[in-house]
Order: C-alpha cells, then sequence, then structure tokens
C-alpha cells in the first residue's frame, strides 16, 4: 500500500489516572479520581477518570463535587504535575525512535509524522503498533493509536477503540471512514454548529459532506461552512510541527476549602514557583514578568503582574515576586484559589558547562531538585522558609479578571 502521507496520533489511555494506579499499585483495578487533594476535597473539576470511574459516568471536566456523587468509593488523588511530564517524557522519547516529526499536543497526546520513516521502520501500522507495544513495555501504560494520512482523520481515529485501540484508515478511505460517525467526532465542530446542523437534518458526518455548499453557507456563513465541508470528507492538509517556545507557564490550584492562613498561602506560592520554574529550566527558558492570580470566597479574580529588570528562571526569584505580588494584592480575606505563572519567555544564555561552579549556588541548587522532581515527584524535598523580599526589583501593574470559575456550579 503506497501511502503519500503518513500520520499516527497517540493518545494515552486515562493518562494522570493511569499514573496514579501505576505509582500506587494498590489502586489498580480500582476507581480513580484525579482533581482534588484528598478525601475531603469538594471543589473544582475533574481532570482525568480512570476506566473504572468512567463506567460510573464520571469523565474529565465534570464539577468534582458531582463525580463523588456518580462514584463514592473512588480514590480521590491530587494532580501532580511533576510526575506526568516525566511520564510523558518518557512516552515522547519512545516515538522520536520513530521520527523526529513529534507535535506534542498535550502531556497524553501527539501526532507523528512517519512519512519518511516507512522504508526503514515499516509500513505505519507496524510502526503504531510497535510503539503502543512499546509504550506498554517500557512505561507501563497503555495507548490508543490512530493512522491515517491527515491529522484530522488520524485523531478521530484514535479515540474509537479505547484503551489500546489501533485504527487504521487506508489512504483513499478517509471519508468513507468519516460517513457514519456522529457530528460531534469531529474535532472542532462546537455544540452550536451542532445545533445549527441539526436543524438542517444532519446528524452524521456523511450528510454532512454531502450538504450542498449554499445550504451550508445560509447557515453557518462562508469559512465555516468551507472548512467542515472539507474536514467531514478527511480533507485536512495540516503540517505536523514541532513544538515552539511557549507563550506562558503557569501553575494555580484551588483549595479544598477556602484558606486564609498566610503560611498556607505561601506554602502553595512556593510550590507554585518551583514547578514553573522547573518547566522554564527544562525547556532552557527564562521569564520576563511574573504574574499572581487570586480568587476570593466570592469568585472575585484579582491578577497582578511583576517584570523583572532581567529575565528569571530559579525558584527563588520567581518566589519572591509571587510573595510581593501576594502583599500587594491579598486582603486578608479567605482565598478560594491561588497559582502564579510567568511570560514573556525567551531562551535562556547558555552557562559554560565545562564549568559548574560558575553558577550561583541558588542555580545548582534549583537543577539539583529538578533531578529530584522528575525522579520522586511531588514526594522529592522541596526548599524551605519563605523567601526574603529584601533583593526584589520590578514593576507592577493591577488586572482584574472576570469573576467566573470553570467549577462555579460543582
Amino acid at each position: 500500500m503506497h501511502w503519500p502521507r503518513a500520520i499516527i496520533h497517540v493518545d494515552l489511555d486515562a493518562f494522570y489516572a493511569s499514573v496514579e494506579q501505576l505509582r500506587r499499585p494498590e489502586l489498580r483495578g480500582r476507581p480513580v479520581i484525579v482533581g482534588g487533594s484528598g478525601e475531603g476535597y469538594r471543589r473544582g473539576v475533574v481532570s482525568a477518570a480512570s476506566y473504572e470511574a468512567r463506567r460510573y459516568g464520571v469523565h474529565s471536566a465534570m464539577p468534582l463535587g458531582r463525580a463523588r456523587r456518580l462514584c463514592p468509593q473512588a480514590v480521590v488523588l491530587p494532580v501532580d504535575f511533576a510526575a506526568y511530564r516525566q511520564a510523558s517524557k518518557e512516552v515522547f522519547a519512545l516515538a522520536r525512535e520513530l521520527t523526529p516529526q513529534v507535535e506534542p499536543l498535550s502531556l497524553d497526546e501527539a501526532y507523528l509524522d512517519v512519512t519518511g520513516s516507512i522504508r526503514r521502520m515499516g509500513s505505519p501500522e507496524q510502526m503504531a503498533v510497535g510503539l503502543r507495544d512499546r509504550i506498554a513495555s517500557v512505561c507501563h501504560l497503555d495507548a490508543s493509536c490512530g493512522v491515517a494520512t491527515s491529522k484530522l482523520v488520524a485523531k478521530v481515529a484514535s479515540d474509537l477503540e479505547k484503551p489500546r485501540g489501533m485504527v487504521v484508515v487506508p489512504p483513499g478511505q478517509e471519508a468513507a471512514f468519516l460517513a457514519p460517525l456522529p457530528l460531534r467526532r469531529l474535532p472542532g465542530l462546537g455544540p452550536a454548529s451542532e445545533r445549527a446542523l441539526a436543524a438542517l437534518g444532519i446528524s452524521t458526518l456523511g450528510e454532512l459532506a454531502s450538504m450542498p455548499q449554499a445550504t451550508l453557507r445560509r447557515r453557518l456563513g462562508e469559512h465555516a461552512a468551507i472548512s467542515l465541508g472539507e474536514r467531514a470528507r478527511g480533507i485536512d492538509g495540516s503540517a505536523v510541527t514541532l513544538p515552539e517556545r511557549p507563550k506562558s507557564i503557569s501553575r494555580e490550584e484551588t483549595f479544598s476549602a477556602d484558606v486564609a492562613a498566610r503560611n498556607e498561602l505561601e506554602r502553595l506560592l512556593r510550590a507554585c514557583s518551583a514547578d514553573v520554574g522547573r518547566q522554564l529550566r527544562h525547556g532552557h527558558w527564562t521569564a520576563r514578568t511574573a504574574t499572581l492570580k487570586l480568587r476570593y470566597s466570592d469568585f472575585t479574580t484579582l491578577t497582578r503582574q511583576a517584570t523583572w529588570p532581567a529575565p528569571q528562571d530559579g525558584d527563588m526569584a520567581l518566589a519572591q515576586a509571587a510573595m510581593r505580588l501576594l502583599d500587594d494584592t491579598w486582603d486578608g480575606q479567605p482565598v478560594r484559589l491561588l497559582g502564579m505563572g510567568v511570560s514573556g519567555i525567551v531562551d535562556a544564555a547558555q552557562l559554560d558547562l565545562f564549568d559548574r561552579s560558575a553558577a550561583p549556588r541558588d542555580t545548582r541548587l534549583d537543577h539539583a531538585l529538578d533531578s529530584l522532581r522528575d525522579r520522586f515527584g511531588n514526594a522529592a524535598p522541596r526548599r524551605g522558609g519563605a523567601p526574603s523580599l529584601r533583593d526584589l526589583d520590578f514593576r507592577g501593574e493591577d488586572l482584574r479578571g472576570d469573576a467566573e470559575d470553570e467549577d462555579a456550579q460543582g
């Protein structure tokens, strides 16, 4: 079979929950919900649910309170991004053994363009099966794969037979593959478009593909009519692109109960700063601006920014900025959500790799702690004590956000 273009979409199954079950063997086979901070947690949304929990109707983005009502016997665990990033890194390293053309979409899914690997590695299906099995044997995680000539069709295919699914759409069969599927299977087709199409009697992608363009234009507008019509036929020429430097990095947490204790707010900000700093250093980036996000119990949300004279990536510098912004923002009321992030991200200057002693002590400690976090996740040692604010030098400005939250109804 000739593949003019071969794309694999790999999607890790119930990724966060699967990582937690891998770390805690006693949880295997039990319903697990990731998105809280222990049994008393009642706020926020579900980040991931194991397949055992999904049988009860629990799914990602569901308010956590509702998820616990549906599956009261579930074990609820906090999100541990350090552990998930490390597992994701190991999986994507296996993907890059097939091709350097890997486009991560998130920690748990990516596109691979394996067109140039066919002669060396075998058929796209063989590569996808081999990758899925390698992920299972090396990383002890399950993955589903879709193989097609386009990113769009590969992504649809990977979602059809979870877990450990393998769906291959041969060249020329894209439209026939999509035709019987319901509209909601098409990435990018939202509820509003689905309702508009339903009013025309359209419920499947085949019906959408065969609908006259003039009819679609009247209902959806010129651009949406053309785009959806082509996508419903499997037409998608978008390329697999390597990731670029992010525009921002952030970490935040919704508390299980409103917090008014300064030491608890400082503890969280230090943890957030360490997590953000670790991501910067792993990408060999620095950041010009720090941002604090604070939400009160009445859902009033405030953000405040600080700009450093020189870009930073160190845990102490980030924590110092976060503490000062907390001083300038917090009025003592109970806090529902708190977090910090950075923006204005630029490439870091290279240190002399042959003279590690030239690096400041804090920089060497940051890198040592990063290695421990990579290995042990949240169980790794962290810096102790609140950082001093004496050396902080920045410019700040107030920004008021909307008093809305995704878990407002939860």
